[in-house]
């Protein structure tokens, strides 16, 4: 298609990267965005702020984190990591004092019970609120997980290499399909306890140091030299007599 009436879109749009009609009117609300991206490995969450400099990004977090920080065993890109990876940046950006967000999923498709929006109710359990379609979102036994566990049970009971190829991941890592539901538990506490206060802070109060006094013997020689000045008063001087002037 061309002529004078054509009109070359974006670059961006080109590449089926950004819908701009819509980062219009998510810009124009003044609101932090909630950005959810997925691959087929990996989770990404972020709470982006538009200023005129360009986006200012508060608080994000990485599904790939779970593994490195939190001992989390099991795949990074699928629901339960999804949902912990929202919950991880949902608490960075409460501790920030982000308290409301709008959903930004760009191009992806709002698929209902998808990934997205698993973040999305990650986000939302942390204390963030973000205006959202309930019904989009997972029900708790697919984030916990309890999906995966059903399907593991029917290929362990039928079909064996199957299961082996399938959960080779969780093997490798030492961890069964059918505990991912404990698991999950399990990690998702060691997020809340890490945004937690430690019970030191505030135990300790607030101790003021006491004046240590200087002993006398710790005086400067000065100061004694001026009190033995002020303790003897002064004498006169005697006047002398002028030499007498021969005749």
């Amino acid at each position: 298609m061309s002529g004078p009436s054509y009109r070359v879109p974006y670059r961006r749009r080109r590449k089926g990267k950004t819908d701009f009609h819509a980062r219009r009117a998510l810009v124009l609300s003044r609101i932090p965005r909630l950005v959810a991206r997925g691959s087929l490995r990996y989770m990404m969450v972020q709470i982006v702020e538009a200023q005129p400099q360009g986006d200012k990004i508060i608080a994000s977090a990485y599904s790939r984190e779970l593994n490195k920080t939190y001992d989390w065993r099991g795949c990074s890109g699928n629901l339960p990591s999804a949902y912990l990876t929202g919950f991880l940046c949902g608490l960075r950006a409460a501790a920030k004092g982000v308290k409301k967000a709008i959903l930004d999923i760009g191009l992806h498709p709002p698929t209902k019970g998808s990934r997205i929006f698993a973040a999305l109710k990650g986000v939302m359990d942390a204390g963030v609120e973000v205006p959202c379609d309930k019904e989009k979102l997972p029900d708790d036994k697919r984030i916990t997980g309890q999906h995966i566990v059903d399907y593991a049970k029917q290929l362990a009971s039928s079909e064996q290499e199957t299961y082996q190829n399938q959960f080779s991941r969780y093997l490798t890592e030492k961890l069964l399909p059918e505990e991912l539901p404990e698991h999950f538990s399990q990690v998702k506490e060691k997020i809340e306890e890490s945004f937690k206060p430690s019970a030191e802070k505030k135990e300790k109060p607030k101790v003021k140091k006491a004046e240590k006094e200087v002993p006398e013997k710790a005086k400067p020689k000065k100061v004694k030299a001026k009190a033995k000045a002020k303790a003897k008063p002064k004498t006169a001087k005697k006047p002398r007599k002028a030499k007498e002037k021969k005749e």
